[in-house]
């Protein structure tokens, strides 16, 4: 976790680079407040499931707002025993039965969860792949019901991920991809991944997976389709948290491998793309705002991300043999040495 000098100075670094977005006079606190001028409850009380390892750049978002826990603000967290493994049905109806007045949702599985518990209680969404393609909202402009939140477009990612990975290793020719069908964003992922394969000329192996203990067989069949490259979808199934020994797997495999967050890399994989989470977090706490204020989900747009993190490992491509273009070095956010 970053240091609290640390967190400031990212905090006002993201709060300038957003200066543009709608509403902004009251993510500073300025301007009137919605809905007719109500004031927010004198004790908000919300219920959260989503990443506890990136849950302090909520309470960071949180308190630029004025919110403090223990004075105006209880936070509860509900979540399965590993972050990702679901299912979010009994935790999400759990908090419901709390009555917040907010629920705050991370991943497309524990909104869904949340939309069908509840009509009522607002719910805001930090990273939903594609809200509209699953039913979340009715449009990104024009939410409609109790949600809305967050796309962190990662469905619309997959040709831009495989395209890095092409530049990375133009030998590629053949490309596993490590899926999980029950995941309806992760469907969405890879019906976009195929046709992005289609016109990088690439051949794409479908690796699904539904189980952890499904993994090793996995690794096994790419090795006999003899595949070039592996990408691994946005997925709590393949969370490091949820599947430590996935590093190993893919370090045995000497494939180069295009994970979706940054510890799949620092643990020794070659690179990975995806929006700038941190950020995602600390802006979900603008829309837990806006909703104590007075706005109803069905008025907040769903916003689409401004930021994406690109972090290649220079020691694995090196592990590997690869020699990175410079052309790619310079499009990275973060190289590992």
């Amino acid at each position: 976790m970053a240091s609290l000098n640390q967190t400031t100075r990212l905090s006002r670094r993201l709060l300038v680079q957003g200066a543009g977005a709608v509403g902004l006079g009251l993510l500073a606190g300025c301007g009137p407040w919605p809905g007719g001028g109500s004031p927010p409850p004198k004790v908000a009380r919300l219920g959260y499931m989503g990443n506890p390892v990136r849950v302090h750049w909520f309470r960071e978002g949180l308190r630029e707002l004025g919110y403090v826990e223990g004075d105006n603000l209880v936070i509860e967290s509900r979540a399965p025993a590993n972050y990702g493994a679901g299912p979010y049905a009994a935790p999400v109806e759990e908090l419901v039965r709390l009555q917040p007045d907010v629920l705050v949702t991370a991943t497309t599985p524990q909104t869904l969860a949340a939309k069908q518990a509840t009509t009522t209680i607002p719910v805001v969404f930090i990273a939903v792949s594609d809200p509209v393609g699953v039913g979340i909202v009715a449009s990104l402009a024009r939410p409609g019901g109790n949600i809305t939140g967050q796309s962190d477009f990662f469905a619309g990612l997959a040709g831009k991920r495989l395209e890095l990975l092409k530049e990375l290793v133009p030998s590629v020719a053949r490309v596993a991809a490590l899926w999980n069908p029950r995941n309806p964003a992760t469907a969405l992922e890879w019906s976009s991944l195929q046709e992005a394969s289609r016109a990088l000329g690439l051949e794409l192996l479908s690796m699904d997976v539904q189980s952890r203990d499904h993994l090793t067989s996995a690794f096994d069949r790419m090795t006999r389709d003899r595949a070039d490259a592996l990408i691994v979808l946005s997925d709590g199934l393949f969370a490091l948290a949820e599947t430590p020994h996935l590093p190993g797997l893919v370090i045995q495999s000497r494939l180069p491998t295009m994970y979706y967050v940054r510890d799949g890399v620092t643990a020794g994989m070659l690179m990975s793309y995806r929006p700038n989470l941190d950020r995602l977090y600390w802006r979900a706490a603008y829309y837990v705002d806006r909703i104590l204020k007075g706005t109803k989900p069905a008025d907040l747009p769903v916003e689409q991300p401004r930021e994406f993190d690109f972090i290649i490992n220079l020691r694995t491509a090196q592990a590997l043999g690869l020699t990175i273009p410079h052309h790619v070095l310079l499009q990275a956010t973060e190289i590992i040495q």
